[in-house]
């Protein structure tokens, strides 16, 4: 085994959700210490979070804390791990997501045949297996991770989710897999790559980024295009979306969290990690077909967001049209658009989950995710409304909010390369405040209304006037509830106004990754 300093934290941080995994399952049948057990080891899970980031050094070597342990050595493959500051600051989220997702689905109703156990087992499961992703720096590693963290969410949509939820449980699984079939023929050439380079096949991601990128222009091609396949698909990206609205119309809010908020950051992780630096030459050559299908993602999400009748089906294609963004600002290829792009991977994530939670709260308050099921609903949940209206901010990415540096970034470093795109993106921006305003205008505005909210005499439909409706019991948000949407609140305030924390840590690893492919800090 070969290890650097440091080693111990990421040992750690990939081993505690594992361990509370197995020990929370093992507490089926008693529902309330298998939630305390898993919030206890997602606690845990986060302290040792910060002290990796604390212990991470910008300035010290790309990949940190990492550690290599020999697992099939006939093919040269290594349970090998480690973090840049791209992979540290989404293994960070993922570990402050967790806690807050268990926080706020503590009064969560399963299934009657179901137990807290199994599903907070598989949260944690979930959790261990995406940083996993995260942290691989073997090839062939990266690509089992891949695959088997979809079984989790398999189980977690397919078992606990809504009325459809088999249907898309399988959209979702078989997207994912088939996408990472063809992900691993690309690293099956790679590695072939390798042998005929050095004599000896490798699926180390360090050699194979060496290897490859000498490569051909052809080569390269093929190799980026199974790779690419499997990270759009996971991105999402117009037109390997369809999945997304499904599963996340049909999973629990906690998993719709993990779902869009990390999940998903996979594929445009994969951008970084991958596809840059082993296939510099093949990235700038099909950056075009990117940036078409980016822009497609942005201007399509945005005006089917507007069109929505459901609020987590809503929150699908507002996602959709933020992974556009991200795809702009990463095959900009200039280091103003990428950092942008990494930072709004970490900033998506903090405030599209908290968008996500909100609306599960109103969910859960009215029993109906359909927007017109509501209607003045800030009368009665002056707070929820407050909360909701912050999520809905930063979501559209209004200054003073943390989203806001990200876009500025990705749309300033973008437009001198690729003004045309960035123009098409901009207007999403325009979309975005329409759709976002549009859905909290409709859901807490205007007088009380709505079956989710009201008791009509004569049952559902019954046209009365608004004084025979009696109101429903709807109470604001619990002391739990707000405990669980500070940190994400803190957040969005604080990082809108001092990014500089992870700007700060992804910096080094977006240059580094742009020599790569041959662009200097400022562009290409």
């Amino acid at each position: 085994m070969t290890s650097t300093s440091n080693a111990a934290l990421l040992i750690a941080l990939l081993l505690i959700p594992l361990v509370g995994a197995v020990v929370v399952a093992l507490l089926r049948g008693n529902d309330k210490v298998a939630k305390q057990t898993a919030l206890g080891f997602s606690l845990v899970e986060l302290g040792v979070a910060v002290a990796s980031w604390l212990a991470y050094d910008p300035g010290g070597a790309r990949l940190q804390q990492g550690f290599s342990v020999d697992w099939i050595p006939a093919f040269g493959v290594h349970l090998s791990f480690g973090v840049d500051g791209i992979a540290l600051v989404m293994v960070a989220v993922i570990a402050l997501l967790v806690p807050i997702v268990i926080g706020a689905g503590w009064a969560d109703k399963l299934p009657a045949d179901r137990t807290a156990g199994g599903f907070w087992s598989l949260i944690l499961l979930q959790q261990a297996l995406t940083i996993g992703v995260f942290a691989a720096t073997d090839v062939f590693l990266f690509y089992v991770l891949f695959e088997v963290m979809l079984i989790p969410m398999y189980f977690l949509i397919g078992s606990f989710g809504g009325a459809r939820r088999q249907y898309a449980a399988v959209k979702f699984f078989l997207y994912s897999f088939l996408g990472g079939l063809i992900m691993l023929a690309s690293a099956i050439g790679a590695y072939s790559m390798a042998s005929d380079e050095l004599g000896q096949g490798t699926f180390d991601w360090a050699t194979l980024v060496q290897v490859v990128s000498d490569a051909p222009l052809s080569n390269q091609i093929w190799i980026f295009l199974g790779f690419f396949l499997a990270f759009a698909v996971k991105a999402p990206l117009v037109p390997l979306h369809t999945w997304l609205p499904d599963a996340a119309a049909e999973a629990p809010i906690g998993v719709t969290v993990i779902l869009v908020a990390i999940l998903d950051k996979v594929g445009t992780f994969g951008f970084l990690r991958y596809l840059l630096p082993m296939t510099p030459d093949a990235s700038v050559e099909l950056a075009p077909l990117v940036l078409v299908m980016g822009v497609a993602g942005v201007l399509y999400g945005a005006l089917l967001a507007a069109g929505q009748r459901d609020m987590k089906r809503f929150i699908a294609y507002v996602s959709i049209a933020h992974f556009g963004f991200i795809a702009l600002g990463i095959f900009a290829f200039t280091a103003q658009a990428e950092v942008g792009a990494v930072t709004y991977m970490v900033n998506h994530s903090i405030s599209t989950g908290m968008l996500i939670l909100v609306i599960g709260m109103v969910v859960a308050r009215g029993g109906s995710s359909l927007i017109a099921d509501y209607g003045g609903l800030a009368k009665v949940t002056p707070a929820l409304a407050g909360v909701f209206l912050v999520a809905g901010l930063a979501s559209l990415s209004l200054p003073g909010t943390n989203s806001f540096i990200s876009e500025f970034l990705v749309l300033i470093g973008a437009f001198g390369p690729e003004p045309v795109f960035t123009i098409l993106a901009t207007v999403g921006m325009i979309l975005a405040a329409l759709y976002v305003l549009w859905l909290y205008q409709r859901v807490f505005h205007g007088p009380l209304r709505g079956d989710a909210l009201l008791n009509v005499a004569g049952g559902p439909g019954t046209a009365v006037a608004p004084a025979v409706a009696a109101r429903k019991a709807v109470v604001d948000l619990t002391g739990r509830e707000k405990l669980v949407l500070a940190p994400l609140l803190v957040l969005v305030i604080g990082l809108g106004f001092y990014p500089a924390p992870v700007l700060d840590v992804v910096g080094p690893s977006v240059e580094a990754t742009l020599q790569s492919v041959g662009v200097t800090d400022g562009g290409n």
